[in-house]
C-alpha cells in the first residue's frame, strides 16, 4: 500500500524507529485526514530520506508512528540560494513556496534600500517551506533565514559563490548565463521598487556577479523569482 499523506518530522528516521507526534501533527493526521491505527504515512526529516511508517497509536493530543522501510533516499538540491526582498504577505509566501518546490537550498530574505517590508515572520515562512516540501515530494527542506540587510550580506560574500543578479534595468537586453559554470550559486531578486543606484553599482562591481535580463518586460518580484530559478535550473541545476 502507498501512503496517502506525507509529513515532515524532526525526529530521526530508521527501520523500526518510533516517531512521536506533536499535538498539531496528531490533529492533522487523525482529525483532518481521518487516519487511524494501521494506516500508512510517508515521513521525511530532511536528513534520512523518506520512510513509510505505520500509525501505531492515534489520539487527539498525540500519537506514535513506526518506520517500516525507506521509500526514497535523501535527495539534496543544488547548492543554490534564493535572495529576495520581502513584498506583500501572500506574494512573499508564494516566493518561499515556489523556491522550496523548485530546488533552492537556502532562502534568504533581505532588506534593500527600496524594500517595502522591514520585518518578516521567519517561523511562518519556514513552515511554508516545509508544507511545500511535503506537497512536492521533496526529501529536503530549505532553510529560511532571518531578514538581513543586503549590504551586510554582500560585504561577507563567499569568494566561491557566483551570483545571478536579475537587473530590471537590463530589460530587453540579451543577457543570460552563457558560459557560466556549475558550483555554489545564488539568485538575487530585487524589491518592487527596484534596486537603488548605489546597490546596482556595488552588484555590478562584484567579481562573482552575473547580470541577467529576464525577457523584454519588467516582471513582478514573485514572477521574477520563478522565472530566474527556471532559467538557472535549466542551465546549471538538476533540471538539465
Amino acid at each position: 500500500m502507498k501512503a496517502k499523506v506525507r509529513l515532515y518530522v524532526e525526529h530521526p528516521l530508521g527501520a523500526g524507529q518510533s516517531v512521536p507526534l506533536t499535538r498539531e501533527q496528531a490533529h492533522y493526521l487523525f482529525g483532518v485526514m481521518r487516519l487511524g491505527p494501521g494506516d500508512l504515512v510517508a515521513l521525511f526529516n530532511g536528513r534520512d530520506g523518506e520512510w513509510r511508517a505505520e500509525v501505531v497509536e492515534a489520539g487527539k493530543r498525540g500519537g506514535v508512528l513506526t518506520c517500516a522501510a525507506q521509500t526514497r533516499p535523501l535527495q539534496m538540491p543544488p547548492d543554490l540560494w534564493l535572495i529576495f526582498a520581502p513584498i506583500k504577505k501572500a506574494r512573499t509566501d508564494f516566493i518561499v513556496e515556489k523556491a522550496a518546490e523548485m530546488g533552492a537550498a537556502r532562502i534568504i530574505p533581505v532588506q534593500t534600500d527600496f524594500t517595502n517590508s522591514d520585518r518578516i515572520r521567519q517561523d511562518r515562512l519556514q513552515a511554508h517551506a516545509i508544507e511545500a516540501a511535503e506537497q512536492c515530494g521533496g526529501t529536503f527542506v530549505p532553510e529560511v533565514t532571518e531578514l538581513q540587510k543586503l549590504d551586510r550580506l554582500l560585504a561577507d560574500w563567499p569568494e566561491d559563490r557566483q551570483l545571478m543578479f536579475c537587473d530590471e534595468a537590463e530589460v530587453g537586453e540579451a543577457k543570460g548565463l552563457a558560459g557560466a559554470a556549475p558550483g555554489p550559486w545564488a539568485i538575487l531578486i530585487g524589491p518592487e521598487g527596484g534596486i537603488s543606484d548605489a546597490e546596482r553599482k556595488r552588484l555590478h562591481a562584484l567579481p562573482q556577479a552575473h547580470v541577467v535580463a529576464l525577457g523584454p518586460r519588467i516582471l513582478r518580484a514573485d514572477t521574477a523569482a520563478v522565472a530566474a530559478m527556471t532559467l538557472w535550473q535549466q542551465a546549471l541545476g538538476d533540471w538539465s
